[in-house]
C-alpha cells in the first residue's frame, strides 16, 4: 500500500495524531516549520519544505486543517509526488470574504491573531478548546485529550504562529481546487466553528473522485475526538484505492 503522511494544523504540532500513532504505526507525521520543534522558515518555502520529507513514492497525503490546506496545495502542485488525497476540516480559504461565505467569521479570526500576539500558553489552550467545541465529551476527557495531544516542551515558536496565520489570512486554493485530479477523502464535523461545515461540503462538491462523511456531534478535530470511526474509515479507504 502507498505510504502515509500526516499533516497538522495551525499552532499544534505531530503530537495532535497521537490516536493515529499505533493505528498507523507505519506513517510519517510532520510537523509544519516552527512547530513540534521544527525550524523556522520563511512563510514561502513552507509548500517545498514539506514536499522535500514526503517519500519518494507517490503517498496518501493526509492534511487537517492548515495542513489540509497545504496538503490540496501540493496535490495541485506536485501531483506526481501525491497519490490520494484525505482533508480533514479543510476548506480552500479561511477567511469569509463577500465572495466566499463558507470562511471563518472576523471573531474566530481576530482570536488567532491575538493568541500570536500575546503567545502565551493561555492564549493557545483558548484556540485547543475551540478546537472541540462541538463535541460532546466530558471535562475529564478534554482534560486527557489536553494533555495527550499538545507537546508542552517543543511549543510552537513565534515566527511558526505568524507565518501559519499569513497563510490562513492570504491562501485562497479554490482555483486549485479544480486541479485535483487524484481519489480525495473529505471528513467534516458538523459543529465545527472553526471552519464551517459548508466548506467541507462545497470542497466535496467541486472534486470529480472523492469520498464524503460528516461527523455528527463533532468540532472541528474528529481524528482526536472520535478516533476510533476515524482511524476505521481512513484505514478502510486507503486500503481500497
Amino acid at each position: 500500500m502507498k505510504p502515509l503522511v500526516f499533516l497538522h494544523g495551525w499552532a499544534q504540532s505531530r503530537q495532535i495524531w497521537c490516536k493515529q500513532f499505533e493505528a498507523f504505526g507505519d506513517a510519517l507525521f510532520l510537523n509544519l516549520p516552527g512547530h513540534g520543534g521544527a525550524a523556522d522558515m520563511p512563510v514561502d518555502a513552507w509548500v517545498d519544505a514539506i514536499v522535500e520529507q514526503l517519500p519518494d513514492e507517490p503517498c496518501l497525503l493526509i492534511g487537517w486543517s492548515l495542513g489540509g490546506m497545504l496538503a490540496l496545495q501540493i496535490a495541485a502542485t506536485y501531483p506526481e509526488r501525491v497519490a490520494q488525497l484525505a482533508l480533514i476540516s479543510t476548506t480552500p480559504r479561511f477567511r469569509a470574504s463577500h465572495d466566499w461565505p463558507h470562511g471563518s467569521n472576523a471573531e474566530v479570526f481576530e482570536g488567532f491573531r491575538d493568541a500570536v500576539e500575546s503567545g502565551t500558553p493561555k492564549s493557545l489552550n483558548r484556540f485547543f478548546m475551540l478546537m472541540l467545541h462541538g463535541d460532546e465529551i466530558s471535562r475529564s476527557a478534554y482534560n486527557q485529550l489536553a494533555r495527550e495531544a499538545v507537546d508542552r516542551e517543543k511549543r510552537v515558536t513565534q515566527a511558526g504562529l505568524q507565518s501559519g496565520l499569513e497563510l490562513l489570512e492570504h491562501l485562497d486554493l479554490r482555483e486549485q481546487v479544480k486541479k485535483i485530479s487524484q481519489p480525495t477523502l473529505v471528513i467534516h464535523g458538523e459543529n465545527d466553528v472553526i471552519v464551517p461545515v459548508e466548506a467541507g461540503q462545497w470542497l466535496a462538491g467541486q472534486l470529480s473522485d472523492r469520498q464524503q462523511l460528516f461527523f455528527s456531534a463533532c468540532g472541528h478535530a474528529p481524528f482526536l475526538t472520535q478516533p476510533e470511526q476515524f482511524n476505521s474509515i481512513l484505514q478502510t479507504w486507503w486500503q481500497s484505492q
